[in-house]
């Protein structure tokens, strides 16, 4: 049965709600959302580490991608991989960090989040003046 490699909602919808589990395409990156991050994983099993290249391209988009070349036959073949995915708003790209174990990449992309605004209650005048009327 033949899957293919891109499904038009997979921008929209979680990648396990796409999928069955047991019909998961080759190269397939897993995508989950917390409420501090975006987490990328990709199993890549048999990939060196310094083939691996985790890239953010315009700002606007994440691509992770590998190159293998085995010149250990007569004819030098290459394994790629290249996935690109379009990073959610509201993240913060200076913070991407990504790390490779045991044939699995992660990529986490944390979310930009504002500090809270918080205003002291002893800082509050008794009596508060009306500077504009709303309209």
């Amino acid at each position: 049965m033949e899957i293919p490699a891109f499904h038009p909602y997979q921008s929209v919808f979680p990648s396990h709600l796409i999928y069955p589990y047991h019909l998961v395409p080759e190269n397939h990156v897993h995508w989950t959302e917390t409420p501090e991050s975006h987490i990328f994983s990709a199993d890549l099993p048999g990939v060196r580490k310094e083939d691996i290249k985790v890239e953010v391209e315009d700002s606007v988009y994440l691509i992770i991608r590998t190159e293998r070349i085995e010149e250990s036959t007569e004819q030098p073949s290459s394994r790629t991989f290249m996935r690109k995915f379009r990073l959610p708003g509201r993240v913060d790209i200076e913070r991407i960090s990504a790390g490779y174990e045991d044939g699995v990449l992660t990529v986490t992309v944390p979310r930009y989040l504002r500090s809270a605004f918080f205003i002291e209650p002893a800082d509050v005048p008794e009596r508060l003046e009306v500077l504009a009327r709303a309209a």
